[in-house]
Parts: structure tokens; sequence; C-alpha cells
């Protein structure tokens, strides 16, 4: 005979439902184990539209379900790869409503500077591709700017080595402190708006965007896309001045130049007034030997156009006399006292006028001939014209 009412009975106190024992699993579970550290590879991790992301955490013989809360999840510089080794954070507990086993994570992190290097190289490689690390782009800085603007913290002593910097070596030149956080949640954007006013402003005329050292956690705004995208479309030259001489970030990348520290890009933005003097007094003297060479080099060439004047001058008037004396021999050959030397007589009336035609001896009685070396009185007896 079965005893189909045994279970019914005696032998069962108390009947548990099924959210009774997660709870119950739940609270055991939660007391059980403090927040620890695990270690593993992750697994399709996914981030959904809430914020929340869900992911799968391996080893060679296990895997254990983790959720990261979206507060958590902001702290990621980037989503980890499929198969990334990271150290997670959390506590254990079970989600009752589906009776699932799994580890709330607060904080995640690579091995290395794993996650800050994916969205490093992601940021890296988009804004490569867009053209904003292009050499060319680069914007020469002023020589001698009138004002600088300064985009840090004013609590840190990156703002104070600047000015201190500036008004030893450039004590004329005007700072503008546009103040920001330089690190921890919202310094991406205190550092944007920062740089929009200062671009707004167009008071400076470079501008000194930085802080001081840190770690690659502090230094994370510097590496944040939002920031360099800002430094990019800065309508004033840029010098990034991250004191991180061993990691170059994306606003060191996208700025019109790079300082290694703040006090650096100090030296950079301004000239240094006692070089202005020796540049000064050496240019003084070179206009000077400059003045005295030209003077010397001016004279020297008056002296060589004179002789030249001088030569030519004296050559025209020698090729004049040689057109002159040619001129006159043959006046002198077209002339009646060659004709005369000739062997030839001219006839002149007692005025001295030459008697050409035998018309010319009518109207006179007596005439001159002048000969070669003299004269003789003649008298015309007989005139006849030839046919």
């Amino acid at each position: 005979m079965t005893n189909t009412g045994g279970l019914a009975g005696e032998r069962v106190s108390r009947v548990w439902s099924v959210s009774q024992v997660n709870a119950l699993a739940r609270e055991v579970l939660e007391g059980a184990f403090p927040p620890l550290w695990v270690a593993g590879e992750v697994s399709g991790f996914k981030r959904y539209p809430s914020g929340h992301c869900y992911f799968t955490l391996k080893d060679e013989t296990g895997q254990l379900g983790c959720v990261m809360w979206r507060d958590a999840a902001r702290a990621l510089p980037a989503e980890p790869p499929e198969g990334m080794a990271v150290h997670v954070f959390g506590y254990l507990t079970l989600y009752e409503r589906a009776g699932r086993f799994q580890l709330v994570v607060r904080e995640l992190t690579a091995h290395g500077e794993g996650l800050w290097r994916v969205a490093y190289e992601r940021a890296r490689k988009e804004l490569e591709a867009e053209g904003l690390l292009d050499p060319a782009r680069k914007r020469p800085l002023p020589a001698y700017p009138s004002c600088v603007g300064v985009v840090t913290s004013i609590e840190g002593a990156a703002v104070r080595d600047i000015v201190s910097i500036i008004r030893r070596r450039a004590p004329w030149t005007d700072i503008l402190i546009y103040p920001t956080r330089v690190q921890g949640d919202g310094a991406a954007e205190s550092i944007v708006a920062a740089l929009r006013h200062a671009g707004q402003a167009a008071r400076a005329e470079v501008l000194i965007v930085g802080r001081g050292g840190g770690s690659v956690e502090d230094l994370r705004a510097f590496n944040d896309e939002v920031v360099a995208r800002a430094i990019a479309r800065s309508p004033l030259p840029v010098i990034s001045a991250v004191g991180h001489e061993t990691d170059v970030t994306l606003a060191d990348l996208v700025a019109d130049y790079r300082a290694a520290t703040p006090s650096a890009a100090a030296e950079i933005a301004v000239p240094d007034r006692d070089r202005l003097r020796t540049e000064l007094a050496n240019a003084g003297e070179r206009v000077a030997t400059a003045l005295s060479s030209g003077v010397t080099r001016g004279r020297q060439r008056i002296e060589r156009l004179e002789q030249q004047l001088l030569k030519a001058m004296g050559d025209a008037l020698q090729r004049h006399r040689l057109v002159i004396g040619g001129l006159r021999h043959r006046l002198q050959a077209l002339g009646p006292m060659e004709v005369l030397r000739r062997g030839y007589a001219l006839a002149l009336d007692e005025r001295g006028h030459v008697l050409r035609r035998v018309a010319d001896f009518r109207r006179v009685s007596t005439f001159v001939l002048r000969l070669r070396d003299g004269r003789v009185e003649a008298r015309a007896e007989r005139v006849s014209e030839e046919v």
C-alpha cells in the first residue's frame, strides 16, 4: 500500500515558495562573501541602452555571470574586447527573479593599460582618419604674444609655474586664466567649456592647455576624444602641457605644439627678455656695420661711376674730334683754295664775286685772277660762248 499523505503530514513542517528560497539564498550569499577581486577573461560584453553592462567572466574550467550597473560602467574608458584578461571587484549575489547567481561588478581593470590603451587607439585612429593629426594643419606660434591664455586648474602647481615663468621671461605679457577641472568626473566637459570661452573671447594670442603630472587615470580627461576635438577646433594656436613625459596624450597629438611640462610650455609661449636684449644689441651692431659697409660701398661705386663717366666723356670727345677733322678735310677738299692748289684760277670782279659764266665777263671791263700763290689783274678783250 502506497502512503500518499506522508509528505503532507507531520514530516513536512514548512513549504517554501520559489521567491522565498531565492531571497534566502541571496541573503546567505551576500552575507557569506565580502566584496572580492576576481580574475578572468571577458566574454560577451554588452552595454544596453540603459547604460547597464552584462558579460561573462571565464577561466579554464568555469564561468561567472557579471553585471555592471550604469554608474560604475561610466568609469570604463572603453568596452573590454572579447577575451581580454581583467580583474573585477564586486560582490556575489543572486538575481532573484531569474534565480541566477552573478557578480555585481563595481570596478573593472585590465592588466597594465589595457582598457586605456584600447580607448586611446580607437580615438587616435578616428582623429587620424579625419586628418586632425596631420602635421600640415598645425599652426605656428606667435613669436611675441602680447597675451597668453591658460586653461588649467587654479588650484594646482601648474598655473603657478606658468605665471611665474611668463612674468620672469616676458613681464609685459598679459595672462588670462580660464579655470577648469583637470581630473575626475566632468573634467573633460569642463576643459571643453574653457577652450570654447577662450576662443570666443579671442583676447589671447596663444593658449596653454594642461596640468601637472599624474597617473594614467589622472590624465584621462586629456585622452578624451571630446577634448582633443575641442583643441583641434580652437581658433587660437594651442600648446599642450600635460606633465607626463613618457606618454603622449590625444591632446598632445592634436595641439599645435607639445610641451613636456607646464613650465616648458610657458618658456615656449613667450620670448626671454635677456635673450631679446642680446639680440637687439647684436642687431644694432649689425645695422651699424651694414650702414658703414654700405657707405663705403656707395663711395667706391660713385668713384667708379665718376671714372667711367670721365672716360666715356673723353672717348666721346675724341670721336667728335675725329668726325670734325674728317669734315674739315672734306670741306677743304671742296673749297676754292684746294682747287687753286690743283692748278686752277678763279676770276673775281672788283667786289670779289666769282665770275662763273661768259655773261659775267660782259658786265666788267677788268677782273682779277686768283691763283695759288697770288693775284693777277686782267682785262677781257674778247668774250665768246662755246656751244
